[in-house]
């Protein structure tokens, strides 16, 4: 526990400091999440479970810091996963798992602050595009993997986020058709 909290107070600070200093949240979010990855991975070695569980520690540090100096949350989600796709390059980590879990945390951070949960999601589903184009991977499977996490994350805020979250990221994204894997679906859904 005192890692994770050690890290989301790293990762707040540095974006705090990031948009105090420029004034740009996806910049300041791109490099506070890619760099404090790139230092957690090579230190730790973290790999699964670890790993997803540091990316969300990031990411959550991000939206929180981008929160405190009133900034946009959807400009760090959409950096935040920028840097994730980055950072796990970097390392040589597969990017997939990583992109599902940020954009989980992104959504569940997003509610903690009281942020606009659906404009978070597509920031993230965003950010997964234009990561994967920039490195060359496939911007489908990233988009499907963010859009996945975040209405994962949303399952975990409440029924009435998963629909907001799920019409956010549902359609075609930054010229991207967006898959959602299932099996998520809303309890209303399931009822009907």
């Amino acid at each position: 526990m005192p890692q994770e909290k050690r890290i989301v107070e790293t990762v707040k600070t540095g974006i705090i400091d990031g948009i105090q200093g420029t004034g740009e949240v996806v910049d300041a979010a791109i490099s506070t999440v890619s760099g404090t990855l790139v230092n957690t991975i090579k230190s730790t070695g973290a790999v699964g479970a670890a790993l997803t569980g540091t990316v969300s520690d990031v990411l959550r540090g991000a939206i929180l810091g981008t929160a405190h100096v009133g900034a946009d949350i959807g400009g760090a989600a959409k950096g935040g996963v920028i840097g994730v796709i980055r950072g796990t390059a970097e390392v040589g980590v597969e990017a997939t798992e990583s992109i599902g879990a940020g954009a989980q945390a992104v959504v569940k951070s997003a509610a903690e602050v009281g942020g606009d949960l659906g404009s978070a999601a597509r920031s993230a589903v965003e950010g997964s595009i234009a990561g994967a184009k920039e490195l060359g991977l496939q911007a489908e499977e990233a988009a499907s993997a963010a859009a996945s996490g975040a209405i994962k994350g949303a399952g975990e805020v409440s029924a009435a986020a998963v629909d907001e979250v799920r019409r956010a990221v549902t359609g075609v994204i930054g010229g991207v058709k967006v898959v959602v894997k299932q099996p998520f679906k809303s309890e209303k859904r399931k009822a009907s």
